[in-house]
């Protein structure tokens, strides 16, 4: 039972949990009110009722009295007849007697009305006796007779009747008793039951005013508080859109038209704020996809956020989609193997970020460096000073005065050591990879290196021989014969000019690599073609080599410098001398194309303007070039070195065992050629022969 009285408790409790505090406090109003009313209903009740059952002791009292008196006499001297008919009157006479009963002094009813004495004495409804009270027994033993008649009430299906007992004395005789039946004052019952039912009307109308009143509440006031609750929610949900549409006036009115005005302000605030949003990210994300480097952003768990172009392209994700996927489910092998261990660190705290240089062979060949950085978000709720995500204030360094504080701020900066590696997670908002491509670095450095280690071998070399000679010449020179000495010294002065050779070799490539920017103008071709012939025809007699000029009559200028192609036909065809047996042929051509060539392909820069740039001066006819080719019937080069036979210090005598060269005369002439906007290009066969050619611009005045 106390179980069952238990669970009715909290389901009440919480039935009345679910109210809201308006409604629990009408309720309770209400309750009280009730209360109220149901209590001075019973005060009013209880009264009526007490005045009643006075009234009609009073009235029964004066009516015993009166009848007592009257019939005593009577009685007294015995005449029941006309004691009767004296009652039967006086019964008549009013509607408030229920009935008349006399008893003789031993209490034995000998008449009755409305019964009569037979009926008395057969009744099985009333008793022949009638049993007073032991107070007003012992009064009459006593000869002391009450003043007053004993008066009692008592219910019956009727109604309440009132009692009264006269005790019937003459002339100092106790003679019986005179019992009258009193019916309640009927004005009395009507007023009694007119105020309980005009309190249970006042009563019934509270509770129905209430539960009115609540209704119109929920209908004016508690349904547009929850439409504005719901709007409000709305609102800050993100939901700027939302409206509420009540047809109400007043404050309350008032209010919904300003909530609706605060939320139209909101909306085009929202959409303002969308519009600079979405252009700052469109800036954002095409800085992040036009800078040269690679860059991946990623979450606290390694998950993939944003990634450019360049970072596809050196990955090989260009048809993947990672966005939303663990980075080190597509990273490269070889750079798995260098990040997979550091990533990790730094996603717990453990690290703060780090370099790594890896070398890929997929999608293709290149060496990259990896930065590895976090990105924390430092948030100051309250005033807070901003040295606390400094350094020099970590480690007592700063020597600023002022101390600027912030209320809430985003830094980037490096988290101290001695943060919590909870804190440490709840500040990770991601890590940023940069990916630069360092291959063309990495191929540079060990070009510089492969060139000092080459010029440093190739300065040894004549550098080791003239010290040789020249102390032989200076410690047994007096033992050498003239003949000796002599090709001692021949020797050294070849090795010295062979010196000479190699460092304007590298002075002369040195330049051509530079910015020097060249003034180009017309140069005749045939000019340029006898000088070289000219200066090389003596070494070709001595080698028995024939030098065959094929010039195209009438050819046009060319647009180019001079003294550049001059060394680009020397550089040639001192090669071609070289590498060509006695009884060979060496041949130089030059002929006029007709060729649609696009303009800005032979664009040339040429004298300096006023503002101290080069601009144009002569316009190329790009429709006409002038083709130059240097032939020679030597011992040809091989389709693999053919791909190196421009690098710097790659020389094909090594191959056929001869030392002379430097090994940079190529690399000028591709270097001197690519300054003339074209290119060198070579055809040659093993045993048979080598051609190298090149196309010029026809120079012509604009």
């Amino acid at each position: 039972m106390l179980i069952f009285l238990k669970n009715i408790g909290e389901i009440i409790a919480h039935w009345w949990s679910e109210f809201t505090l308006q409604t629990r406090l009408m309720a309770g109003a209400t309750l009280v009110v009730s209360l109220i009313m149901s209590g001075l209903t019973f005060w009013a009740v209880n009264t009526i009722q007490l005045d009643a059952h006075l009234n009609d002791t009073r009235y029964g009292r004066d009516l015993g009295l009166l009848l007592a008196a009257n019939v005593a006499p009577l009685i007294a001297k015995n005449d029941r007849t006309e004691v009767a008919r004296f009652s039967r009157q006086f019964y008549g006479s009013t509607s408030s007697i229920r009935y008349i009963l006399y008893a003789d002094d031993a209490g034995e009813i000998y008449l009755g009305l409305p019964f009569s004495e037979s009926e008395v004495e057969t009744s099985l409804t009333l008793r022949r006796r009638i049993q007073l009270p032991d107070t007003f027994t012992a009064n009459v033993e006593d000869v002391n007779f009450a003043p007053e008649p004993l008066v009692k009430q008592h219910l019956t299906p009727l109604g309440e009747l009132t009692d009264v007992f006269v005790p019937l004395i003459h002339e100092g005789k106790y003679l019986g008793v005179l019992a009258i039946g009193i019916n309640p004052n009927p004005t009395a019952v009507i007023s009694s039951n007119l105020t309980r039912d005009v309190t249970l009307a006042v009563f019934v109308t509270i509770w129905v005013m209430v539960i009115l009143g609540a209704v119109f509440n929920a209908l004016t006031i508690t349904q547009p508080i929850k439409e504005l609750v719901f709007g409000v929610k709305n609102i800050a949900s993100g939901n700027f859109k939302q409206r509420v549409d009540l047809p109400l006036g007043g404050e309350l009115g008032e209010l919904i038209c300003s909530f609706n005005e605060m939320a139209e302000k909101l909306e085009s605030y929202e959409e303002q704020n969308i519009e600079e949003l979405t252009a700052e990210k469109a800036k954002l994300e095409t800085l992040v996809s036009t800078i040269a480097d690679g860059a991946v952003l990623l979450d606290a768990n390694l998950y993939i956020i944003l990634v450019n172009p360049t970072a596809r392209r050196i990955f090989g994700w260009e048809y993947k989609n990672v966005i939303g996927e663990n980075v080190l489910n597509y990273l490269p092998a070889e750079v798995q193997l260098e990040v997979a261990r550091p990533l990790y660190q730094i996603a717990g705290g453990d690290r703060e970020g780090g370099e790594f240089r890896c070398s890929l062979t997929e999608p293709i060949n290149r060496t990259v460096r990896i930065l590895v950085t976090t990105v924390t978000l430092h948030k100051a709720p309250g005033s807070e000073p901003l040295c606390k995500s400094c350094l020099h204030e970590e480690r007592n360094t700063c020597t600023e005065a002022p101390r600027p504080d912030a209320f809430e701020c985003s830094l980037y900066f490096e988290s101290s050591k001695s943060h919590l590696p909870e804190e440490y997670r709840e500040n990770l908002k991601g890590i940023a990879m940069t990916i630069q491509d360092i291959t063309r670095e990495v191929e540079l450095n060990e070009a510089k290196s492969q060139f000092i280690s080459n010029v440093s071998h190739e300065l040894r070399t004549p550098l080791f021989n003239i010290k040789s000679f020249i102390e032989t010449l200076h410690e047994y020179g007096e033992d050498l014969s003239e003949a000796e000495r002599r090709e001692f010294l021949e020797t050294a002065n070849h090795e010295t000019d062979r010196l000479t050779r190699l460092v304007n070799d590298v002075l002369d490539l040195s330049r051509l690599e530079s910015c020097r920017i060249y003034h180009f103008d017309g140069v005749d071709i045939a000019q340029a073609v006898e000088q070289t012939l000219r200066t090389y025809q003596l070494n070709a007699k001595d080698k028995g080599i024939e030098l065959i000029q094929e010039l195209e009559p009438d050819l046009p200028t060319v647009l180019g410098h001079y003294d550049l192609l001059l060394q680009v036909f020397a550089n040639l065809v001192g090669n071609a001398l070289k590498f060509t047996n006695s009884g060979g042929k060496i041949a130089i051509r030059a002929s006029q194309l007709d060729v649609e060539l696009e303009k800005d392909k032979y664009a040339i820069v040429g004298e300096e303007s006023s503002s101290g740039k080069y601009a144009l001066s002569h316009a190329v006819q790009a429709s006409k070039l002038v083709r130059i080719e240097i032939s020679d019937t030597g011992i040809g080069i091989d389709a693999e070195d053919q791909e190196a036979i421009f690098d710097r210090f790659f020389r094909v005598e090594n191959r056929v065992h001869t030392l002379e060269g430097t090994g940079l005369g190529l690399s000028i002439v591709r270097n001197i050629i690519d300054k003339h906007h074209t290119k060198v290009h070579l055809v040659s066969e093993v045993g048979v022969g080598t051609t190298f050619w090149f196309d010029l611009a026809v120079y012509g005045q604009k």
